[in-house]
């Protein structure tokens, strides 16, 4: 009898201690994930029926990157210099800055919040909070999907012009095609000449949207931006089919990659002449501007369209 509680002793033991081990090792599994993934995890785990199956983010490294590849898109790029161009330059980092602390971080922090808390898409989410907010969340999805139109058109063009960036000589450079305007095109980009971009808008809007003269006038159908946009549509279809699961992998390219070209393009463009004076005329502040309420406006507008809040939980 002795023998045989020794041997069931040592069994138990050796089963607690096993047991133990998977929970430390299910703890450090834990840690790798978002603190919201992490909760919901443990909260399942605790009772399976509080909490609906939902899909969670893998690590929180990937979580991270979407957050950033968010962020740094082309509301960025592209729209913010050109608003910092035409709202005082320099000056207007200092309404950029404000709205940000201000407006940007504790709304992006109560949407992470909300999300995290809830654990619902936008709709379900703000309704839980309050049934009046239901109309805001559907407003929120109906923006996403507005924006996310608006940027398949945009990718749309991008792939146009890369495809024909592939040929020997870049169409727009010359005014031999037929699509330039007789009389109305530069033959070369010589130093400021006034109409160095005439080439390349004519390639824009006579060969790639092939504009009409008027509303009245619809023109046919681009087959070939039509066939562009589906693959721009299916592109983003294959990045988020499987939910967190597949954006979760996609962000490791889409997050790091942009940063490389700007890099890229950074180092290209401070070598052209004249770089140095339009820097320097692009960054001199124009202080007075700051008196201006549309100023302040756009730069509330870029803080929303720049981080995403407001587009979703």
């Amino acid at each position: 009898m002795g023998v045989g509680a020794d041997n069931k002793s040592v069994s138990t033991s050796a089963k607690f201690t096993l047991q133990q081990l998977e929970e430390e090792k299910e703890e450090v599994e834990l840690d790798k994930m978002t603190p919201g993934s992490a909760e919901a995890m443990r909260l399942a785990k605790a009772d399976p029926q509080s909490t609906e199956s939902r899909e969670l983010w893998g690590r929180r490294l990937e979580f991270v990157l979407a957050s950033i590849g968010y962020a740094v898109g082309l509301g960025n790029v592209w729209r913010f210099p050109y608003l910092c161009y035409r709202s005082g330059g320099g000056a207007f980092l200092i309404p950029y800055l404000i709205m940000l602390f201000l407006c940007g971080i504790p709304l992006l922090f109560m949407e992470f919040t909300v999300g995290q808390y809830t654990r619902l898409g936008p709709v379900h989410a703000l309704a839980k909070i309050c049934p009046l907010f239901k109309g805001v969340g559907l407003a929120t999805v109906v923006i996403s999907y507005v924006l996310c139109t608006y940027y398949n058109v945009l990718m749309t063009w991008a792939l146009y012009y890369l495809l024909h960036s592939f040929s020997p000589s870049l169409p727009w450079q010359s005014c031999n095609n037929t699509w330039n305007a007789v009389g109305n095109c530069s033959t070369g980009f010589p130093g400021n000449d006034t109409t160095s971009a005439i080439g390349s808008q004519q390639f824009f809007d006579h060969k790639v949207l092939e504009v009409t003269t008027g509303i009245e006038h619809a023109g046919g159908i681009r087959w070939e931006l039509f066939g562009l946009l589906v693959l721009a549509w299916a592109i983003v279809y294959l990045c988020i089919f499987k939910g967190v699961k597949s954006t979760g992998k996609v962000v490791y390219f889409t997050a790091t990659f942009p940063y490389f070209i700007l890099f890229a393009l950074l180092i290209n463009n401070v070598q052209l002449p004249g770089a140095k004076d339009g820097i320097l005329f692009f960054l001199m502040p124009n202080w007075s501007k700051l008196l201006e309420v549309q100023v302040w406006v756009n730069a509330a507008a870029q803080i929303f369209n720049s981080i995403g809040i407001s587009f979703g939980l």
